[in-house]
């Protein structure tokens, strides 16, 4: 009897296994994330506080609006929580299967996309969006009184911040996908209107459809582009065919 099926069998209950444990920590997490979920309200109005200190209490228009906006954000905070245990079960699952220098390549990867959606995402928090909530506040006179929305507040600022973590990793994936040969090193040159294109759908898609918001976040991300390409020029690829 071939021993092809027990093997399949068995990376399948591991997979099983460890997607498993993957779910329970998010849930375990975000159960810890809903017991000060508050505190975690309070610290996300900040630089609404800091903007305008008589926006700081948040209203709500229906009755679930609350509860769910405390669920959603609870989870995707076990979920942000848990990412050190995602990574290291799907470490575990596929490093017996890589070479030596692809598992240095993986680490280092890792370390530097977390170091950089870090900073992405605190550059958020801290410089635009108290930046953009200064700007669209600006166009209400002094005749229109804002009375800002708990669920429409906490997902733009979510937004925001998740948008410019994830939009810091793209130098340093434009620049790791040359240096691996995936593309050709003029690849980001030729197709820059193109990319540029994808950039602003795909923020507007992530903005709701807001074109302020999409306006802010896809300046950074073109002159972002432009830094990869840079870097790319000044670290050319180093594995050989």
């Amino acid at each position: 009897m071939s021993t092809l099926p027990a093997c399949f069998s068995g990376h399948l209950q591991e997979l099983r296994r460890r997607m498993l444990t993957i779910i329970a920590t998010i849930v375990l997490l975000a159960a810890v994330v809903y017991w000060f979920i508050e505190e975690l309200v309070s610290y996300l109005s900040l630089p609404l506080i800091r903007v305008d200190p008589e926006l700081g209490h948040l209203v709500y228009t229906s009755l679930p609006e609350v509860l769910i906006s405390y669920l959603k954000l609870s989870l995707l905070g076990g979920a942000t929580l848990a990412l050190p245990v995602v990574v290291y079960q799907v470490w575990r699952y596929v490093a017996p299967g890589l070479h030596r220098w692809e598992k240095i390549m993986a680490l280092q990867v890792a370390a530097w996309g977390f170091l950089l959606f870090v900073g992405g995402a605190l550059f958020a928090y801290f410089v635009v969006v108290p930046e953009l909530l200064r700007f669209l506040l600006w166009f209400a006179g002094e005749q229109i009184n804002p009375h800002l929305k708990l669920s429409a507040y906490l997902n733009f600022v979510v937004r925001s911040v998740f948008a410019f973590g994830l939009a810091f990793e793209l130098p340093f994936l434009m620049v790791m996908a040359t240096r691996l040969r995936l593309v050709a090193p003029d690849y980001f040159v030729r197709y820059r209107a193109y990319s540029y294109l994808g950039v602003v759908l795909v923020v507007l898609l992530a903005m709701a459809g807001d074109p302020v918001a999409t306006f802010m976040l896809a300046v950074p991300l073109f002159l972002l582009y432009e830094t990869g390409i840079i870097i790319g020029k000044i670290f050319p690829p180093t594995i050989q065919d």
